[in-house]
């Protein structure tokens, strides 16, 4: 009853199967992975973070470029005050507002971002204090650069003068005559009355969409892999069903049995037919 396996056919649908069942799991484990990677990741942003506010600060130096390791870590800058930047669109504590962002000119002539605190309501230069004069040390969170559209950042252009949408070297090159450095600082304690802004966690980092993504998708390969073996089982028993229903002449398949079935319904017309 089961030859119907050792068929070319059959050949065929058993190799599929016996293919598409691990690449099924695999991948579903591999999305899995993904998504505990992102949770161990989220996990140790957290403890970073808390870990940071204690850490003694060290110079900037040592922690450029910044990555998951060194954001958020405790920094220390020497430098001027130079052009001023108000960064609009931006919420602290559910309210809307402003960074003040000041570049900070340093001795090696690059220059380091450095948001001195948060306003509430639109931007207005008027509002925001004027940076110290003089030679100062900033201390504060280090942070990497961000990215239009992404973690809140606002994406849309054609801001007014003095204003710009990220805190971005590649953004803030193009607004002064000197290099940026590819990262920015967030002051420990915020200047003339501004509130601080706390630091952001490393991107991709956090359990956003792309880790419930991963999640969702675990889900799905290992029910493809259920689908693929339950597929199997019906074509198998179909198959079965349809050789116990040819043995007991419910079925008619081609040549004889078409044959087989023209006679008999020639003896039924016969039969049917009035006697003489």
């Amino acid at each position: 009853m089961y030859r119907f396996l050792l068929t070319p056919r059959w050949w065929g649908i058993n190799v599929f199967v016996l293919l598409a069942i691990p690449f099924c799991i695999f991948m579903g484990s591999w999305q899995l992975s993904r998504f505990e990677d992102r949770v161990q990741d989220h996990r140790d942003a957290g403890e970073q973070a808390t870990a940071a506010k204690t850490d003694p600060a060290r110079p900037l130096a040592e922690l450029l470029p910044v990555d998951k390791e060194t954001s958020g870590k405790q920094t220390t800058a020497k430098g001027r005050y130079g052009k001023q930047l108000l960064v609009p669109g931006r919420e602290l504590d559910d309210k809307r507002g402003f960074y003040v962002l000041t570049l900070l000119r340093t001795d090696d002539g690059k220059a380091l971002p450095v948001v001195r605190g948060w306003l509430p309501g639109d931007a207005d230069p008027s509002k925001a204090p004027a940076a110290p004069t003089g030679e100062v040390t900033v201390a504060g969170a280090l942070q990497a650069s961000e990215t239009p559209g992404s973690n809140g950042v606002p994406a849309a252009g054609g801001l007014p003068a003095g204003q710009t949408g990220a805190i971005s070297s590649a953004a803030l090159v193009n607004l002064v005559p000197y290099d940026v450095y590819d990262a920015w600082v967030t002051l420990a304690k915020a200047d003339s009355g501004m509130k601080a802004v706390p630091a952001a966690a490393p991107a991709d980092t956090g359990l956003d969409l792309k880790a419930f993504q991963n999640l969702g998708y675990t889900g799905e390969w290992f029910v493809f892999a259920g689908f693929v073996v339950f597929m199997w089982f019906r074509l198998i028993r179909r198959e079965v069903e349809f050789a116990q229903d040819a043995e007991l002449g419910l079925v008619e398949s081609d040549g004889e049995d078409t044959a087989t079935a023209t006679d008999t319904a020639d003896n039924t017309k016969v039969s049917a037919s009035p006697t003489a």
